[in-house]
């Protein structure tokens, strides 16, 4: 009889001791140890409930079935900590079954979903454990989570953010919080190859597309070890991805979306509703992904930051990042692209760089596209494809022409880049290129166009006998789209016109051509900054 009354008073001993250490871990943001700790706790605690069922002591069952919803709940936390987000929710969800109103799971859970960008479900947590809440301290932090999810749900839906305080501010302190939002667009299969992201309805210049979170990322400082830097980087990155895909179900069938780069025609097209952030845990499936399938999708998929049709904002611009935006990866290269990204923390914001029509396939430039075809056609085999767009197609018929090779042999040997300028309109006059097909050719020798306005010499000479750096921008915007290049030549050209680019006229002009580059989520104040900044730093 001894025995038996010994044993349940050891069990609690050891149970006290297991809590302690395991709250004493928690405190010190050791997760997993303390995450293991409360695993053992827990299966105690529901081994003692079991015993306890045959007992007739309600306040015994009833101070085991709170010990182990607070156990829960911290599992949870410490969980969540170390991103394993299905198990943490899990934990979550059995403490709510033992106290439905458990104020700490409530504020646990609401976070959890808010940092998978589930803005609704998360609001929905915090209401209920407001109810609960303990004036002053907690109900005002619980306000807090409440806002924000109102705040990112409301950016979710309509896309309306605004940078232009961070922007004015010079990016100082935290970065704008941004929720994740999928405009107009929809997956379909492409002609480019594979599947890519197509415009719905018209799509202004300017205009986002959509707001993504990565699902990993990384970074580092490229110094004279450069080489070993991305290399760690690189595996840092792939260890993010993999436990990032082995902790969380949806994260998991996200992934499997991307291309591993093999059988391209023979993917299923998502629906662009699986990539929204409300869409419900029962509309994904339950595909499995392994190591070499993971390294596979990161080589097709992955985004560095300082790419051409990219722009870095805020602390990280110091860095040389990397990171997997899914959705983003959808979008195809063109050598006439009508797209750019910015980079915020963990975000992409992906925006019209021109006015793009409905149906039409929203495109990257993978490379320079500000370079003639054979350049072009260098860089896009260091990608591993061949493109094949309009621009490109034109391009070779028309290179094949004797005056243009000669133009380009004679840029090579030095030749005057106003005159060679004057030589490249003259030749697209007789052979009658006209439209979308002139600013293809006047992208591709962007560099003689930029360098001959930029040189007060040659607009002296050639002034007259070519055409006006307006016109040109225009054409050229309207065929590849916005770039820092050409709007810096914009604003310049217009500083020395003696406009001093301050009309009505002109700043609009380049205030379009901004918009194109930075996109419409700044008042006019914080883009005209971002000129200004743009003009004194080091071209691509």
């Amino acid at each position: 009889m001894k025995q038996e009354e010994q044993q349940p008073e050891m069990g609690e001993e050891l149970m006290q001791q297991l809590r302690s250490k395991a709250t004493e871990l928690l405190l010190r943001e050791e997760w997993n140890e303390s995450a293991n700790a409360y695993s053992h706790f827990i299966s105690l605690c529901r081994a003692h409930i079991s015993n306890t069922h045959d007992l007739t002591d309600p306040d015994q069952l009833s101070k085991l079935h709170k010990s182990l919803c607070l156990a829960l709940s911290n599992r949870a936390e410490a969980r969540s900590r170390l991103r394993d987000f299905d198990e943490a929710l899990n934990d979550c969800n059995e403490a709510l079954k033992i106290e439905t109103t458990h104020f700490k799971t409530l504020v646990c859970k609401g976070k959890i979903l808010l940092s998978l960008n589930r803005y609704s479900m998360a609001s929905n947590c915090f209401k209920t454990a407001l109810l609960d809440a303990q004036p002053g301290g907690n109900s005002e932090i619980i306000n807090g989570y409440l806002e924000k999810c109102k705040k990112l749900e409301f950016l979710s839906r309509t896309g309306s953010f605004d940078l232009s305080e961070w922007v004015l501010n010079g990016f100082r302190g935290k970065s704008p919080e941004l929720g994740e939002y999928v405009g107009a667009v929809q997956i379909k299969k492409s002609e480019i190859g594979g599947r890519g992201l197509f415009a719905t309805k018209n799509i202004e210049a300017g205009t986002l597309v959509l707001v993504t979170k990565a699902i990993a990322t990384d970074r580092c400082i490229l110094s004279d070890t450069g080489e070993n830097a991305q290399l760690v980087m690189w595996k840092n990155f792939i260890d993010k991805v993999t436990g990032s895909a082995t902790k969380c179900h949806r994260i998991r069938q996200l992934i499997c979306t991307l291309s591993t780069g093999e059988d391209e025609d023979g993917l299923r097209v998502p629906d662009i509703s699986l990539f929204r952030p409300e869409t419900e845990e029962s509309c994904f499936s339950d595909e499995k992904i392994d190591m070499s399938r993971i390294l596979s999708i990161l080589d097709v998929n992955s985004l560095v930051e300082d790419a051409i049709s990219a722009k870095v904002l805020g602390k990280n611009s110091d860095y040389y990042g990397v990171g997997l935006w899914v959705l983003a990866s959808f979008i195809n290269h063109s050598c006439h692209p009508n797209a750019r990204r910015l980079h915020i923390g963990d975000y992409v914001m992906v925006h019209a760089s021109r006015d793009v029509k409905a149906g039409e396939e929203i495109t990257f430039a993978y490379f320079d596209v500000l370079s003639p075809l054979d350049k072009r056609r260098e860089m896009s085999t260091t990608w591993g494809f061949h493109c094949s767009c309009k621009r490109c197609k034109f391009e070779e018929e028309l290179g094949t022409k004797p005056e243009i090779r000669e133009i380009e042999m004679g840029l090579e040997r030095g030749l005057d880049v106003g005159g060679a300028v004057y030589r490249l309109e003259e030749g697209m006059r007789r052979c009658m290129v006209r439209g979308k097909e002139k600013g293809y050719m006047r992208a591709s020798f962007w560099a003689a166009y930029s360098e001959a306005y930029g040189s007060e010499k040659s607009v002296r000479k050639w002034g007259r006998r070519i055409p006006a750096m307006e016109v040109v921008v225009d054409s050229v915007v309207e065929a590849v789209g916005s770039d820092e290049r050409v709007l810096k030549v914009l604003v310049e050209g217009l500083k020395k016109s003696g406009s001093g680019g301050g009309g009505v006229v002109e700043m609009e002009r380049a205030m379009k051509v901004g918009r194109g580059v930075y996109g419409k989520v700044m008042k006019k104040q914080a883009t005209r900054t971002l000129l200004e900044l743009g003009l004194h730093e080091q071209s691509y």
